[in-house]
């Protein structure tokens, strides 16, 4: 076995944002995955992945001794997490990897070197704010199927027009779309991401986002940290395939009163948790169904029963006199 230690790696590191970019990884990656540690007169970065992601996230450290050496993920994210102390201190002994601090002492085994080669990101194709970004993933990601058979439903539609990137994502039942601005376009992009991959990754991006894809990859990187995510070859979904212009009513309420109220129907449906919408003059009529086949009490027949609430809506203000505005 070719372990994987060059010239005995040797640094001192701040704990917090090591173990910080360490969790990071593990999050990203799965927990038997491996990490590589690259030690320079630049600092420490850590990377990892196999042939579908692939994460590398630089860290401040002050390197002794240059080296590389490859750890098992999990017990090293682990280890540095149990810490309460500001500074530790990694060194290569023999076949371990030595974390020090004052008073104690952890030894992980180091690993051989056949992990997945950093290629490095393909062309940066634009900008985007992370903040933004996650918001709107977080809202859109959520759409997507987990276990579907079919990829198209477990991934995001990252697609550019101009200045702007939309989202889209839809399991079998409903669709999500959201729209955000782009800066420093130099090409399109259009790929279809998987869902928790992109979700994951916007969660640790920070201040400008740069979005790199070629054939095979989507690459979010931003100051010290690089998330590399093999795209989906399922072809794409379109908002476009749902007709949306042919809209005939338009109801505005408190999104929370909504909320909360279908929260409180949506207990009585049945598993498909299917709920009715019905507007009328002045109110909104949310109803569910099931069917009831317990005997006794009011239902000994098992009858559809059906659970009605409504909401009412403000009326418009009579004619020459101005509604309430509502910010």
């Amino acid at each position: 076995m070719a372990v994987a230690s060059l010239a005995g790696m040797d640094l001192t590191s701040l704990v917090r944002p090591l173990a910080a970019v360490t969790n990071a990884a593990v999050r990203l990656l799965a927990r038997q995955a491996r990490l590589r540690l690259r030690a320079s007169a630049s600092g420490l970065v850590v990377s990892g992945g196999d042939h579908e992601l692939a994460v590398r996230f630089t860290s401040p450290a002050t390197t002794h001794t240059d080296g590389e050496v490859l750890v098992p993920a999990a017990p090293f994210a682990e280890t540095l997490r149990m810490l309460d102390v500001d500074q530790t201190r990694l060194v290569v002994e023999g076949s371990r990897l030595v974390i020090r601090t004052e008073g104690a002492r952890f030894a992980l085994p180091l690993q051989d070197r056949d992990l997945h080669q950093d290629t490095g990101p393909p062309p940066k194709l634009s900008e985007v704010d992370s903040a933004v970004l996650a918001s709107a993933v977080r809202t859109v990601a959520g759409t997507a199927a987990r276990d579907d058979p079919l990829l198209l439903f477990t991934g995001v539609r990252v697609q550019s027009a101009g200045e702007e990137l939309r989202l889209a994502a839809a399991d079998r039942y409903r669709m999500a779309v959201a729209r955000l601005p782009l800066h420093a376009v130099r090409d399109p992009t259009d790929v279809l991401v998987p869902a928790a991959s992109l979700t994951e990754a916007t969660r640790h991006g920070r201040g400008t986002l740069g979005l790199h894809a070629d054939a095979g990859r989507f690459v979010l990187s931003w100051a010290g940290g690089v998330v590399t995510t093999a795209v989906l070859d399922a072809g794409f979904l379109s908002e476009d395939s749902i007709p949306s212009n042919t809209v005939d009513t338009e109801v505005e309420l408190n999104a929370g009163d909504l909320a909360a109220a279908v929260r409180r129907v949506g207990v009585y449906s049945a598993d498909r948790r299917i709920l009715t919408l019905e507007v009328g003059d002045a109110h909104l009529r949310r109803a569910s169904a099931r069917q009831d086949t317990r005997g006794g009490g009011g239902n000994p027949e098992g009858k559809r029963l059906r659970w009605p609430e409504l909401t009412h809506l403000p009326r418009p203000p009579p004619a020459g006199r101005p509604g309430p505005v509502h910010q």
